[in-house]
């Protein structure tokens, strides 16, 4: 599970087995997960999150989705 990104007690990842999805990356945080499509940036799964959290986990996703995308590539491939 490559962590892409550390952010105030947040890990972004993605989980090395995930071939066949469009790319995402998972946030984790105190037993919470959020989903999150890259292309679209939004929600694909929250378990836990509260709307303000979603709102300023999505903020940084999208300000990184460039480098959440190259890695993805790059882990995959594809």
């Amino acid at each position: 599970m490559p962590t892409l990104l550390l952010w105030k007690g947040h890990r972004f990842v993605f989980y090395s087995k995930e071939t066949g999805e469009p790319p995402h990356i998972h946030v984790l945080k105190d037993g919470k997960q959020l989903k999150v499509w890259l292309r679209e940036c939004n929600v694909a799964r929250n378990a836990g999150f509260a709307p303000h959290e979603v709102n300023a986990i999505l903020k940084v996703t999208a300000d990184h989705r460039d480098e959440f995308e190259e890695a993805w590539h790059g882990y995959f491939g594809d």
